[in-house]
């Protein structure tokens, strides 16, 4: 599968890569590297954080009226981390739970040499800017 490089400046700073995405699913990988880590040696739990929202707006933003201007934003993310990741590579899968017309609701799972390490939900505005 053929890696594609995000869009977006802070998630390619931090390595990551969109390897799938179809409506409203959408698989991230990141790499582990040395400024990943906290100081006991294991990755930030912000770095993991990043991935499930940068993996929940992917998921998210196929299913958005891009036609009309529709956009979506983080409302909140709650984030579980179970096991610490310290080699390898960090897989992010996402599936939107539910799409509203103003609120949509996501889950991720991400997870590292085949053990699920942190799951999140998130909830996202769906909007349309006003032109004001």
């Amino acid at each position: 599968m053929e890696k594609t490089p995000t869009i977006f400046p802070f998630s390619n700073h931090l390595g990551m890569y969109l390897v799938k995405r179809e409506v409203g699913k959408s698989h991230f990988q990141l790499p582990i590297q040395d400024f990943h880590f906290n100081p006991q040696k294991v990755v930030h739990g912000g770095v993991l954080y990043s991935l499930a929202d940068t993996g929940m707006g992917g998921a998210l933003y196929p299913m958005l009226a891009l036609e009309k201007g529709e956009l979506c934003a983080t409302i909140e993310i709650k984030m579980t981390y179970l096991k610490a990741a310290r080699k390898g590579v960090l897989d992010c899968h996402t599936v939107v739970i539910n799409k509203g017309k103003r609120v949509a609701m996501l889950e991720s799972e991400v997870w590292n040499e085949g053990k699920l390490i942190a799951k999140a939900t998130g909830s996202y505005a769906v909007f349309t800017p006003s032109t004001s």
